[in-house]
């Protein structure tokens, strides 16, 4: 039985295995290495971005995540996952308090992020079964030995509702897909950690110096087609007056009738 099986060791006989008690079914696969190597480059990302954007972050990486009622040796393994901002600091702080406090800890609260390298159709269900352990977002990344580049997917995701793709991080407020795909080549020529950490930090940089130009242009033109923004009432009646003036006469005492 599924119960039987999974008093075995897995980890130490296969690097990548899942559990699903629910359908029982046992999934056991072979990373590659282009996906491990990826695994640290989206670590580096996600780690980076949020130290650049002033968030705490704390990875579990191969952390199988399950509710603490599930199976000893059953639950989901990821290629990434990430606490960010409150849940990380809520997570160091159990971490402090000791190991049984910390395991509790991830067994109550789902990651932030799950970051997913190449994913294939036995990573199919992940989404919905991270999203039902509280998981908020979720990268599916789709690379290919041949080509340094790669192709991230943002997706919002929650219990019960369909995954809902993402022009930005919600988690990483502004990193696009766009910003990580820039990142990987450059990640993965890099020589040292500072190295790593400089790139993304600059390019994390550049996104919110982007947010905020945008912010202040919108400040400096705030009647862009489209857009109604409310005037006060003595400027409502100034452009009134205007108005009002520039029609012939016998229009401007009808208007003032």
């Amino acid at each position: 039985t599924v119960l039987e099986l999974s008093g075995l060791d897995w980890d130490r006989r296969f690097r990548r295995v899942r559990l699903d008690p629910a359908r029982g079914v046992i999934t056991l696969a072979e990373s590659s290495r282009l996906r491990e190597e990826l695994c640290g480059v989206f670590q580096d990302i996600v780690e980076g971005a949020a130290s650049a954007f002033g968030r705490p972050a704390r990875g579990l990486r191969h952390t199988r995540l399950r509710r603490a009622d599930d199976p000893p040796g059953t639950g989901v393994e990821t290629d990434g996952a990430f606490y960010v901002g409150d849940r990380a600091s809520a997570y160091r702080e159990a971490f402090a308090e000791g190991a049984e406090a910390a395991t509790a800890f991830v067994e109550r609260t789902g990651p932030d992020l799950v970051v997913e390298v190449e994913p294939t159709h036995a990573d199919e269900g992940k989404i919905e079964q991270v999203a039902a352990l509280g998981a908020r977002e979720f990268w599916r990344v789709h690379g290919r030995s041949d080509r340094v580049e790669v192709e991230p997917e943002f997706l919002a995701i929650g219990a019960g509702v369909p995954p809902r793709p993402l022009a930005a991080s919600e988690v990483l407020p502004g990193l696009t897909p766009q910003d990580a795909g820039e990142a990987v080549p450059r990640l993965r020529r890099s020589p040292s950690v500072t190295d790593r950490m400089s790139i993304v930090a600059d390019i994390a940089r550049r996104r919110r110096e982007k947010g905020d130009g945008a912010r202040e242009a919108q400040a400096e033109h705030p009647t862009e087609a489209g857009t109604a923004y409310p005037f006060p009432s003595s400027c409502a009646c100034s452009l009134h007056a205007e108005a009002a003036t520039a029609l012939p006469r016998p229009e401007r005492e009808r208007a003032a009738s």
